[in-house]
Order: structure tokens, then C-alpha cells, then sequence
């Protein structure tokens, strides 16, 4: 049993930190949710304060916050994580936050004696609950293999992508690929279904021929093809159009970084703009869908 400390127990940050205590973890939790922090209680975990008693006196600490500047704050602000915490202590950030933020945290933790990895996750609120999250982990090869039995207990494909910061990459390029591909989708949908070809027709052809991908395969826009989907729950979110649009501007901002051109990722953070300035941020990425076919 490994004494954790756990910062953010939102959609995805809860059903994580539940799965820690059910592995028999003894769980220190911070949220400004009273409401969350109360759940996680309920479930077996001890509430504190403040975030840094959450870093006192424990091996592990797990974050999971909206943004960069979250992550800044929580660990570098005064009286934040890395002040708080012992030397030796492993944090395991995975906030999807930009690339130079991930690498000046964890560079800040190592000078303080301490180990740090970014370790963005994929998989929405159900692999969150499941325990079968993907784990896009940058940093050192030594804290890796000490955060692994810790990691192994919140997801099912856990991968190292090499040195500090690599986690954010691989996530924000995973995502820019999702955000294209379901836009994709959407539009091939929404022209088969103008032309009159049948939405399941189109997912049997599809789904065997060179049209196949995840955003079709597992988590189809239309309703009937795929059960699992949330465009049979009128689009309750697994994964919100906001957070896509927070990781396709991540996107961005890397690309313009790197200088390496990414028209599409461009136009697809230009889509979901839209639906943001139209009110309908909080619903499944997928519903997309219903932009494209003017229903929203």
C-alpha cells in the first residue's frame, strides 16, 4: 500500500483517484469541490485543507488540473507542491497542459530533489472509471518504473514516450489526429444521409473498408451503429467539444512553436471554436455532428 496524495477529483481526476483507494491505497484529497472531495471520502479516502497537505508526508503525488497555469501555480505558487512535499516524493501530473509548462515543472521538481512525470491521459470520463485510460508518459526512465505500479491501477495501456514533456506531446498529437477524424466522420455522415444512403449501411461498408477509424469504429456520431456511443444519449459527454478545442489549441500553439505546418488541425480547432461560440462546448465532442448538419 503506497500513501498518495491526489489534486483534482473532476470528471476524470475522481473515478482515478476511486480506483487508487479501491487498490488499497491509503488517498490524502484536494479539490475546491467540497462536493468531490466528499465522494472520495465516502469512498475511503482522507480529505486536507490545502493541495500542499496533500504533498505532505506521502510517496506519490497524482495531479489532474484544467490548465498550465494551474499546474504553475499548484506546484511552483508559494506554499505549492514542490515546498511542500519530502525529497524523494514522485508527482505524477496528468493535467493535458502545453509542452514548456509540462518540461519547467518537471525540471523544477528534479532540482528539488524529486521526481516528476507528465502523464496525460486518453480514454474519457468511462476509461477513467473503468481503469483502462491510455497513459502518455514523459520523464525519467528511474521515476517511470517507481510511478508504474501507481499508474497500472488507473489505466490498461500505459506507455513511456521518452524525456520530460513527451507525454504532452503524444497526447496533443493523438487528439489533433481524433478532432480531424471525427470532423471526417461527421461530414461523411451527414453527405451520405443528404444523398439518402442509410447511416448503418455506411457504417458496415465503412467500418471494413478504407474509411475504418476509431472516431468511426468506437465512437460513431450518428445513433444506432455503435451502442456505446454518445450519440445514442443525445450526446452527454464522454469527452467534451471544450476539452477538444482546449487540445487542439495545444496543438496549435506546439505547431507554431516547431514550425511545422498542420492545416488541418488548424481547421479543426476552427470548428470547434464554433461550436464553443455557440453554446454547445459541453456536450460530446462527436456532437460535431449536429453543427455540420446545421442543428445547432
Amino acid at each position: 500500500m503506497a500513501k498518495i496524495g491526489f489534486i483534482g477529483l473532476g470528471n476524470m481526476g475522481g473515478p482515478m483517484a476511486r480506483n487508487l483507494v479501491k487498490a488499497g491505497h491509503a488517498l490524502k484529497v484536494f479539490d475546491l469541490s467540497k462536493e468531490a472531495v466528499a465522494g472520495l471520502v465516502e469512498a475511503g479516502a482522507t480529505a486536507v485543507p490545502t493541495a500542499a497537505d496533500a504533498a505532505k508526508g506521502v510517496e506519490f503525488v497524482v495531479t489532474m488540473l484544467p490548465a498550465g497555469e494551474h499546474v504553475r501555480s499548484v506546484y511552483l505558487g508559494e506554499g505549492g507542491l514542490l515546498a511542500a512535499a519530502d525529497e524523494g516524493t514522485v508527482f505524477i501530473d496528468s493535467s493535458t497542459i502545453d509542452v514548456p509548462t509540462a518540461r519547467e515543472v518537471i525540471a523544477a521538481a528534479v532540482a528539488a530533489g524529486m521526481s516528476m512525470l507528465d502523464a496525460p491521459v486518453s480514454g474519457g470520463v468511462g476509461g477513467a472509471e473503468a481503469g483502462t485510460l491510455t497513459f502518455m508518459v514523459g520523464g525519467e526512465e528511474e521515476a517511470f518504473a517507481k510511478a508504474l505500479p501507481i499508474i497500472e491501477r488507473m489505466g490498461k495501456n500505459i506507455f513511456h514516450a521518452g524525456a520530460a514533456g513527451t507525454g504532452q506531446v503524444a497526447k496533443v498529437c493523438n487528439n489533433m489526429i481524433l478532432g480531424i477524424s471525427m470532423i471526417a466522420v461527421s461530414e461523411a455522415f451527414a453527405l451520405g444521409e443528404k444523398l439518402g444512403l442509410d447511416a448503418q449501411k455506411l457504417f458496415d461498408i465503412s467500418s471494413t473498408a478504407s474509411g475504418q477509424c476509431w472516431s468511426l469504429t468506437s465512437y460513431c456520431p450518428v445513433p444506432g451503429p455503435v451502442p456505446t456511443s454518445p450519440a445514442n444519449r443525445d450526446y452527454k459527454p464522454g469527452f467534451t467539444a471544450g476539452m477538444m478545442l482546449k487540445d487542439l489549441r495545444l496543438a496549435q500553439d506546439a505547431s507554431r512553436t516547431a514550425r511545422v505546418p498542420t492545416p488541418l488541425g488548424a481547421h479543426a480547432a476552427q470548428v470547434y471554436a464554433l461550436m464553443e461560440a455557440l453554446g454547445h462546448d459541453a456536450i460530446d465532442f462527436s456532437g460535431v455532428i449536429k453543427l455540420i448538419k446545421g442543428q445547432i
